[in-house]
């Protein structure tokens, strides 16, 4: 059990548990990416206004990126406040 206001584990890669840089805290949780790529895709779908789901979505098969989102990234309602993290992480990038 972590004590209140200890520091988070850091986000580790599942395969071969390598601590991943790209990472910044909200006040939902931890917001990471794999690389810039990874954050670019992220930025993308949580960015759009309309977020229509595939035909098979419904069967079970969720292995899309966006579908394995936490469902508080995917919120409309934390919209603004995801983006603003994922703008800071990109721009911690440049000034790296």
């Amino acid at each position: 059990m972590r004590r209140p206001g200890a520091r988070p584990p850091p986000a580790r890669d599942p395969y071969f548990r390598a601590e991943l840089l790209l990472r910044t805290a909200t006040r939902h949780g931890l917001l990471w990416a794999y690389n810039p790529e990874h954050l670019s895709e992220i930025r993308r779908f949580v960015a759009a206004g309309l977020r229509e789901r595939a035909s098979w979505y419904d069967t079970g098969q969720k292995t899309t990126l966006v579908a394995r989102l936490p469902a508080w990234i995917k919120s409309a309602k934390n919209r603004d406040e995801v983006l603003r993290a994922i703008d800071r992480l990109r721009a911690s990038l440049t000034t790296g």
